[in-house]
């Protein structure tokens, strides 16, 4: 009895006795990423796909627009001094789809005016089709999901509604939070995936239309230098 009393009072002769660890309920984000269950599996192959799409499709656009303000004049010099080749090395220099267009053309200096129109015209096709490459899964995944989150509440509440059925009188708080977990998360992040998915589409389609704009301004000014130089 005596040693106890010792131990209690031990904190007044300079021995620190260890506070009790108190749980402030926070949650960390991978401990609620575990309970959205088998659904975050497939959000988050979609997550890492969208993210990839919109950096790589945004590198693209800009090395698609990037075009030195001299090139053009460049070119154009070059052509009235008769030095096809010589212009048609400063298009390869470049590695642009406008550039690429105007080599083109180049190629087919000494045809009819109209054969260049077309031959400049289907290398525009090809390389619009290049820079839409991924659009299409971007935009698929804006919609696919939020779907899939919304597939991850039903499944969750699913749950829910077992455990009420199998559990015999009061039902506890505890006995539902895996099922509401799963639910409340799975649509969270099925609907911030949708969101990011969805800005990055239509951040991209905006980029592509300037790249488009930037193609047939530049293939403009190359055929009205074919036609001065009639």
């Amino acid at each position: 009895m005596m040693i106890f009393l010792q131990a209690l009072s031990s904190n007044e002769t300079g021995i620190v006795v260890p506070e009790p660890v108190v749980n402030d309920g926070t949650v960390s984000l991978l401990d609620l990423v575990m309970k959205g269950g088998w659904v975050m599996i497939p959000l988050g192959v979609l997550s890492v796909l969208a993210i990839y799409i919109i950096i790589e499709r945004i590198l693209t656009f800009r090395k698609a627009v990037k075009l030195p303000p001299e090139f053009i004049s460049s070119v154009k010099e070059r052509v009235k001094q008769g030095d096809i080749q010589g212009a048609r090395v400063l298009c390869a220099e470049q590695r642009t789809p406008s550039s690429r267009m105007i080599e083109k053309g180049l190629s087919k200096i000494g045809s009819p005016l109209k054969n260049i129109e077309v031959a400049i015209e289907n290398v525009g096709k090809i390389e619009i089709y290049y820079l839409e490459k991924n659009l299409t899964v971007l935009a698929t995944i804006s919609g696919a999901a939020p779907m899939l989150g919304f597939f991850g509440t039903v499944t969750g509440m699913i749950q829910a509604f077992i455990a009420i059925a199998q559990e015999e009188g009061s039902v506890s708080p505890k006995l539902l939070s895996s099922g509401i977990y799963e639910a409340m998360v799975t649509t969270a992040a099925g609907l911030i995936v949708g969101i990011v998915a969805y800005i990055g589409y239509n951040y991209l389609v905006a980029q592509l239309s300037k790249a488009i704009h930037k193609m047939e301004y530049s293939s403009i000014e190359f055929i009205d230098l074919l036609q001065e130089a009639k």
